[in-house]
């Protein structure tokens, strides 16, 4: 189990700094956040073709509508995510992505899958409050990459949904291929249009900051072999620790009482509704 656990608080790292790179790039230039997870999407084709191949398993999915729908709301995802780290500060974009788990719990009891229960009212109080105060918002204009940060974390709710269902038909190698490939077509789209050429350090920037997203996919894989999905679920939420530090380190991000009360229970509220969900969930590997 102790295995389990460094492989995914590495992995968490690793999101977290690949952040720190993706804003590092952003702040300093022109360059969209579309190209830096091009190349996320791009570099991960090969490493999951290698995995399927070293697997032997067919490329061919069973259920090809859902790894599709996987790969597409996948793609929204990441973009969104990135785009936010782009507007918004790492630590605001981090804490307000990760609130998935919050979502999945909203969107549950709409679609028939699960009746809500009445403590998870209250965690949803507590997370909706929670949200107000790590945005702080100002109605005199629109915070607009605190609100893509949130967007980022309902599209990735739905998106982890689609997953659940889609690991019953297909393995963890197959889905990640196809969202890689998903992931590259429409975002090699999208770039192409406001594709910026980057100076050499730029260039070393947005390569580690890929490198660094598929390190930690393949931590996270390989971490969940060794540790259950309800306790990998609360060692996963470790993101929004690693990105409050980060921030701070290297953007001197706020870190005033409102954030820290609102981060505290966001954390809190994914936790709980987390380990809630994941403990439902068979198989021992997760894609981010």
């Amino acid at each position: 189990m102790y295995r389990g656990i460094i492989l995914l608080l590495l992995a968490e790292l690793c999101f977290a700094l690949a952040t720190v790179f993706a804003k590092l790039v952003t702040a300093h230039s022109d360059i969209p956040a579309v190209e830096i997870t091009f190349f996320r999407f791009f570099f991960g084709v090969f490493f999951s073709y290698a995995v399927i191949r070293k697997s032997g398993l067919s490329f061919i999915p069973a259920n090809k509508k859902l790894v599709i729908w996987r790969g597409i709301l996948n793609t929204i995802a990441v973009i969104l995510f990135f785009k936010s780290v782009q507007l918004t500060t790492i630590t605001n974009a981090n804490m307000l992505n990760m609130t998935y788990p919050i979502f999945i719990f909203l969107f549950t009891p709409i679609l028939g899958i699960e009746k809500i229960r009445p403590l998870q009212i209250l965690y949803l109080i507590l997370s909706i409050t929670g949200i107000y105060l790590v945005i702080q918002p100002n109605f005199h204009h629109l915070l607009i990459g605190d609100l893509i940060g949130l967007l980022s974390g309902i599209v990735g709710a739905a998106g982890v949904m689609t997953l659940r269902s889609a690991r019953k038909y297909d393995s963890t190698a197959m889905i990640l291929f196809y969202i890689m490939g998903i992931g590259t077509i429409i975002n090699g789209l999208l770039l192409l249009p406001v594709f910026k050429m980057p100076d050499l350090k730029l260039s070393v920037y947005i390569i580690i900051s890929a490198l660094l997203g598929l390190a930690g996919q393949a931590f996270i894989t390989s971490g969940y072999k060794f540790i259950e999905a309800n306790k990998g679920s609360i060692i996963s939420s470790s993101r929004i620790i690693f990105a409050v530090l980060l921030g701070f380190i290297f953007f001197n991000d706020r870190l005033n009482m409102e954030l820290m009360i609102g981060g505290t229970l966001i954390l809190f509220c994914v936790l709980q509704l987390s380990y809630n969900e994941w403990k439902q969930v068979k198989g021992d590997e997760v894609i981010k």
